[in-house]
């Protein structure tokens, strides 16, 4: 038996998870649950790190506890952002959000003051996200940041809680490359492109691959959880480079849905294809396990259903996910769609008035209750899907024959069957727990028990039940 641990981390919870592998399958157990809520300070969203290390010590504590042999843990988080650290080892206050408005408009001031649009994804590759880490950092400059300015290291997020972990420096390769400053040919950060935005390259550190060592558990996380000196590795630290290294597929002729918080849907290849095709599109190059690239476009996720949750909440209507489900499948179909990636979406303070608000100001219909709301985002999604589907093909050096759903959405029975037929294609989803399978599978490799990533991918379907969705007739 082997035993790894998980941590993974999404823009609303993270988890510890403990895996034991036996030579065919893979049995995990959440050990440990958490929100990885924001912290809105003066104006400025915030991640407090510190709360989310303490979960993460919490989640060893548990694993030390359960008297099992750890070989190795990996982190895997979300993109772009950014912790700074200061030349005696400390962190310069807490890493900046990505959803802090602070870089509304800062793309299209640094394609007019330091660098062309077009010559940054000739770079890079990566689609233009106003949240990207290049803008960050040129935004943070701007506002006089003092966390930048006094920056002896900047390491992304699941690299800094590598370091609290272990003391070791590191920029992982496939959350470097969400950051739009990292030359996809090199696989390093691009120097002139940081010093566009005000930074110097070497303050990032040694570029890793997933499966190499990091470091080991130190000080008092060694002496607190029990276990001791574990390696930690460096797993694809981007949570989607994780979950797609677990996608189930028995050949490359398929695409991916890493649907949550955020969708991400892209292909698998063997090299960046960047072009006038992918700058037209804005589809993005990043990096993925055995030096695959993906090929993808973010879209805004099941965002859109949380915020509206979270806001009838706070007005006394509390849905669960089997109501919201018989809820929309009982609502009629929407007549026209919204863009669920439409600026107004965001980070609004009342979704489901922000919603309204677009569709008046679009000439739709007006959703008259929850019910109408929640078809119109359901509907809007496959919409979406099939409209970046369709795109993909036309890049694709292959016919794709599969879409895969993985990660939570997975399980959302009624948007798998509306995506199969908007999509006109099989979607077989599963595993919900991508992220966490392939941050283990990577794990798994760097100890010797599987040796490719197709093996890997031959490891997960042994391991997980899938269901296929065909298309309408």
């Amino acid at each position: 038996m082997h035993h790894f641990i998980s941590i993974d981390l999404g823009a609303t919870s993270g988890r510890v998870i403990l895996a034991t592998l036996d030579g065919k399958r893979i049995a995990m157990d959440t050990i440990h649950r958490f929100p990885t809520r924001l912290v809105a300070i003066g104006g400025k969203y915030y991640w407090n790190i510190y709360a989310l290390y303490e979960e993460i010590l919490q989640g060893l504590r548990l694993a030390g506890r359960s008297g099992v042999r750890i070989e190795s843990i990996g982190i895997d988080t979300w993109g772009v952002d950014m912790a700074f650290i200061a030349a005696d080892g400390t962190m310069c206050g807490l890493p900046r959000s990505y959803r802090d408005p602070y870089t509304n408009g800062i793309p299209e001031e640094f394609f007019e003051s330091k660098m062309p649009r077009r010559e940054i994804y000739a770079r890079t590759g990566i689609q233009f996200l106003n949240f990207n880490s290049l803008f960050q950092l040129y935004a943070a400059r701007k506002e006089g940041s003092e966390a930048l300015k006094h920056a002896e290291r900047i390491l992304f997020i699941p690299d800094a809680l590598s370091y609290l972990l272990t003391g070791e420096a590191v920029c992982e390769y496939t959350i470097l490359s969400t950051s739009q400053f990292m030359n996809p040919h090199t696989k390093r950060p691009d120097a002139e492109l940081l010093a566009a935005a005000g930074v110097d390259a070497p303050l990032f550190p040694r570029v890793v691959m997933p499966g190499e060592r990091i470091g080991t558990l130190c000080g008092t996380a060694a002496v607190e959880t029990g276990l001791g000196n574990v390696p930690v590795i460096a797993v694809a630290g981007h949570d989607t480079g994780s979950a797609v290294a677990a996608v189930p597929a028995e050949n490359e002729r398929f695409a991916y849905l890493s649907s949550g918080t955020w969708s991400l849907m892209g292909i698998e290849l063997p090299e960046p294809l960047i072009d006038e095709r992918t700058y037209a599109l804005n589809f993005t190059n990043e990096g993925g396990v055995d030096g695959t690239t993906r090929l993808l476009k973010n879209i805004t996720g099941m965002w859109l259903l949380e915020q509206c949750r979270a806001a009838w909440a706070r007005e006394g209507r509390e849905y669960s996910y089997p109501e919201i489900v018989r809820m929309t499948e009982a609502a009629s179909p929407s007549a026209a769609f919204i863009d669920p990636d439409a600026a107004e979406f965001a980070a609004p303070t009342d979704m489901p008035a922000a919603i309204r608000a677009y569709c008046a100001a679009h000439g739709m219909t007006v959703p008259a209750g929850d019910a109408a709301l929640m078809r119109l985002i359901f509907d809007s999604l496959a919409a979406k899907y099939a409209e970046v589907l369709h795109k993909l093909q036309s890049l694709a050096p292959f016919r794709i024959e599969r879409l895969h759903v993985i990660g939570g959405g997975a399980q959302n029975e009624l948007l798998n069957r509306m995506t199969a037929a908007a999509c006109d294609i099989p979607v077989v989803a599963g595993p919900a727990e991508a992220t966490a399978l392939g941050n283990i599978m990577v794990q798994a490799r760097a100890a010797g028990i599987v040796n490719s990533l197709a093996e890997m991918r031959q490891y997960v379907r042994s391991s997980i039940e899938t269901k296929t969705y065909e298309p309408t007739k």
